[in-house]
């Protein structure tokens, strides 16, 4: 017996469920780049920030193929393109995190400085 994958149905299902999927995959993609940062920042080994970044990555790899689907049918919108926007930022934050870990970790420590200096009350 022979599966085999029926890409119009997959992306008819994609379409038709396109609210429920980009309200799972938006928060998802921001959260798990934002975790693989976390890691960079306070030093975890890189095979976790690895493991991190690639979770991450499949999140803004769905999206890119949820909003293909849209293409493939001629839907051109704005929203294509802040979705496709999204997922290559993530994308990008994940790779760098994984070649560039102490540049990730300066920025977020010098964030966090600003943040503290900008509450502490003057006195």
């Amino acid at each position: 017996m022979t599966m085999i994958l029926d890409f119009s149905n997959i992306a008819e299902f994609s379409r038709t469920n396109c609210g429920m999927i980009c309200a799972f995959l938006v928060p998802m993609n921001l959260i798990a780049t934002l975790q693989t940062m976390i890691f960079t920042a306070v030093g975890r080994s890189q095979q976790q920030i690895l493991l991190m970044a690639a979770l991450a990555s499949l999140y803004a790899g769905v999206l890119v193929a949820h909003v293909w689907t849209w293409f493939a049918i001629g839907v051109v919108m704005a929203p294509t393109f802040i979705l496709l926007f999204l997922a290559a930022v993530c994308v990008s934050i994940n790779i760098w995190a994984i070649a560039k870990p102490t540049h990730i970790s300066r920025i977020i420590q010098f964030v966090i400085s600003l943040g503290k200096n900008t509450l502490q009350p003057n006195t």
